[in-house]
């Protein structure tokens, strides 16, 4: 049974299980996100889902599954297309082995120092639009960003800026974030989270792109590497709602709108609640007096981001998708006077 056969009885098996918890909605539609069921992540999000039926005034209904509830994390841009799920919220890197366009796009490592910044490149600089640029031919159509917001770094030195960054022995994933912390000077490898707190402890490691604040304490990271830097400055991954093109475009303006709208709302919603919970735990941190918590000036992360651009480039190169993306970007970010 080939992958899209077995992927239509799933969701077959799946559409049964789940046929009791229809609404009554005009329009029923399943989503599925990228994060498990019961992470903070996915509890916002579904937050969001639950509340269209009553701000679209019973027209739409989203019911949101956990990650791999019907298809894998990276299968669901296909499954859409397919008819198999109609919408989805995920990290928009999972698709970059299509184009890399996508990857750059989703984690411009580097680019942002806060949510609100990609927030409003993605609403009034022109992100909302290379996005359906991107996703149309795919079809699938953009309706807005979230993200879990700025991770922070762990470490056990001081890093107090780009030169501190020369020779580090850091944990870091393969791919751009890993392209970047090589560029500053660092000393990267790839290992898996599980890894990281062994690896940090033993001196494997002297430090890790790892998780937001707020894990990175409940996890016990800053026991053994108590230098850690918030906000952070490098990685924060743009989470994508989408839905089936065609799905949309039936869909009249008003709704349309309030689609746009909601996302928009929560997007909001998710970012101050995941910062409450990472403040909290930085208070905490604080008090203890055991961890000394880092923030890089506004001059060490431009001098980051002037770095993380000449990456940039090597990924613009790999497709005209990516070097659109790329144009767009950099000319926002010059725009804005966040890079020179």
């Amino acid at each position: 049974m080939n992958t899209l056969m077995k992927t239509v009885t799933v969701a077959a098996v799946a559409s049964v299980a789940l046929g009791g918890a229809a609404w009554a909605a005009d329009l029923n539609l399943k989503f599925q996100g990228s994060d498990p069921a019961g992470s903070p992540n996915f509890e916002l999000q579904k937050s969001w889902a639950d509340s269209i039926e009553q701000k679209t005034g019973g027209k739409v209904a989203i019911e949101l599954l956990p990650v791999t509830s019907i298809v894998a994390h990276n299968e669901t841009q296909d499954a859409i297309a397919a008819g198999i799920l109609d919408g989805h919220v995920t990290d928009t890197s999972y698709f970059a082995g299509k184009d890399p366009a996508f990857g750059l796009i989703a984690n411009p490592v580097g680019a942002w120092s806060a949510p609100q910044e990609m927030f409003d490149f993605i609403n009034t600089g022109g992100g909302s639009n290379l996005m359906n640029e991107l996703l149309n031919p795919y079809g699938l159509q953009f309706i807005g960003a979230m993200t879990p917001g700025l991770e922070a770094f762990v470490s056990k030195v001081p890093v107090n800026g780009v030169d501190d960054l020369k020779g580090l022995k850091m944990r870091a994933p393969e791919g751009m974030v890993q392209n970047v912390f090589s560029a500053a000077g660092a000393a990267p490898v790839n290992l898996p989270a599980s890894e990281v707190f062994t690896s940090l402890d033993k001196g494997v490691i002297e430090a890790a792109d790892y998780s937001v604040f707020s894990t990175n304490a409940s996890q016990g990271m800053h026991d053994v590497a108590p230098y850690p830097i918030y906000p952070g400055f490098h990685s924060m991954p743009l989470v994508e709602v989408s839905i089936n093109k065609n799905t949309w475009d039936s869909l009249d303006d008003e709704t349309q709108n309030v689609l746009i709208g909601s996302v928009k709302e929560y997007a909001l919603i998710q970012v101050n609640s995941l910062a409450e919970r990472d403040q909290k735990a930085v208070e905490e941190a604080k008090a203890g007096g055991k961890v000394t918590v880092i923030d890089w000036t506004p001059e060490e992360r431009a001098k980051f981001r002037t770095i993380a651009a000449t990456q940039w480039i090597s990924v613009a190169e790999r497709s005209s998708n990516a070097q659109h993306v790329y144009d767009v970007l950099t000319g926002y970010l010059k725009d804005n006077g966040l890079i020179k």
